[in-house]
């Protein structure tokens, strides 16, 4: 208890580094699944955010907390600080005012088609017609070209998703391609769809919080460190 009572007054009187003092507290959505994240027992156990998480952890010299949060309430809990650090977004895709990182992952964003379906041969094709998303997830490129014609189907996340697709519940969804691939590996059956249209394509980044007790250039640092060693791509690897 002493030395902890020392080390408090070292970090607070004496301004030490802030990677020598406290935690690293990196907020998930529990919505997220693999190859994001995988959730047992309340616990982040793998996945995307997981190892990255380690590699921010590492870059900053703190000792690493998952916050695990229902997607509404993500925006709220780094607006007011009780997480540091939010990774796998972009400006577009949640409110609030944060400190943005350098890019972490590039990713495309596609549209799948049931290959029992007719081939689309552009999004625009779909006006109209179901698309399966995930709720809370927005798709700005998608409503640049379809307006009011598209019609989202929302699903907690992306399993459920594939399973309505692979029932026919709906034709169609947005997905990563990373994601596509990694999930169709795993399938017993892979699903049968037409060739995906490309959609989007995006640099992920981290929301740093104004409230927290991560600096942005501390994260800019890590994850450059994290590129420069090859650990994003061994990441990226791991889950195609």
């Amino acid at each position: 208890m002493k030395t902890l009572r020392l080390l408090t007054l070292f970090c607070l009187l004496l301004s030490a580094p802030r990677g020598w003092c406290g935690e690293l507290v990196v907020l998930v959505d529990r919505a997220a699944d693999m190859p994001m994240s995988r959730i047992e027992n309340g616990r982040l156990t793998d996945g995307v955010h997981k190892m990255l998480g380690e590699a921010l952890a590492r870059g900053t010299g703190r000792e690493l907390r998952f916050l695990l949060l229902p997607r509404k309430r993500i925006a709220r809990a780094l607006q007011q600080g009780e997480a540091d650090i939010l990774c796998g977004y972009t400006p577009e895709w949640i409110e609030g005012d944060y400190l943005w990182t350098e890019t972490v992952f590039t990713a495309e964003e596609v549209l799948v088609t049931d290959a029992s379906q007719p081939q689309p041969h552009a999004i625009a094709d779909l006006r109209g017609q179901a698309i399966g998303t995930i709720l809370g997830y927005q798709h700005p490129e998608i409503e640049k070209i379809l307006g009011a014609g598209f019609v989202r189907d929302d699903s907690p996340n992306m399993e459920t998703n594939l399973e309505k697709l692979a029932r026919g519940r709906v034709h169609h969804i947005l997905i990563a391609r990373g994601v596509l691939e990694y999930r169709q590996r795993l399938r017993a059956i892979p699903l049968k769809l037409h060739p995906p249209l490309p959609a989007a394509s995006f640099n992920t980044r981290c929301a740093v919080s104004r409230k927290g007790h991560l600096s942005l250039e501390e994260a800019n640092r890590a994850i450059a460190a994290a590129s420069k060693d090859g650990t994003l791509a061994r990441i990226l690897a791991q889950f195609r």
